[in-house]
């Protein structure tokens, strides 16, 4: 049987996404996006638990990132859970869990206090009614040879 590593998010930006560039003059976007589950204790109390997310996005969908993202965006992000490891200045070994974002689609409408970021913008390539969400589908990596052309869509 075949595995599966996938992650989907749905969340807000902790802060303005970080972007560097590698020496080969790709660019690389970090993001912090939180999610919050909300339930009801023993007691019966609301309680609001939030789980922090590491997210790195590569390429034009970094670059798209730092254009149109900002601290407290409503985005959906998509793509494989990874683990990094490096040394640090000490020479200890230090990892480090993110999610590598294949998809980013971004949820806010327009007008609305994320930023200020156009929602039906044309980072798709593709005209869009002002009221959609903005979608960005960038491929890293992927290699459709292998699939079938008798798919019925």
């Amino acid at each position: 049987m075949s595995s599966l590593n996938k992650a989907q998010l749905i969340g807000r930006l902790g802060q303005d996404p970080e972007v560097r560039y590698t020496q080969s003059n790709t660019a690389v976007a970090t993001l912090s996006i939180a999610t919050s589950e909300r339930y009801k204790d023993s007691n019966g109390e609301q309680q609001e638990k939030t789980e922090w997310h590491r997210v790195v996005a590569w390429g034009r969908l970094a670059e798209i990132c730092q254009q149109f993202l900002t601290k407290g965006s409503l985005v959906y992000i998509e793509g494989p859970i990874q683990t990094r490891q490096w040394e640090d200045n000490q020479g200890q070994k230090r990892y480090t869990t993110e999610i590598k974002a294949l998809q980013m689609t971004m949820l806010d409408s327009k007008g609305s206090n994320s930023g200020g970021a156009p929602a039906g913008g044309g980072n798709t390539g593709n005209a869009q009614n002002q009221n959609q969400p903005m979608s960005s589908n960038v491929e890293l990596g992927s290699n459709f040879d292998d699939m079938d052309d008798d798919l019925p869509f």
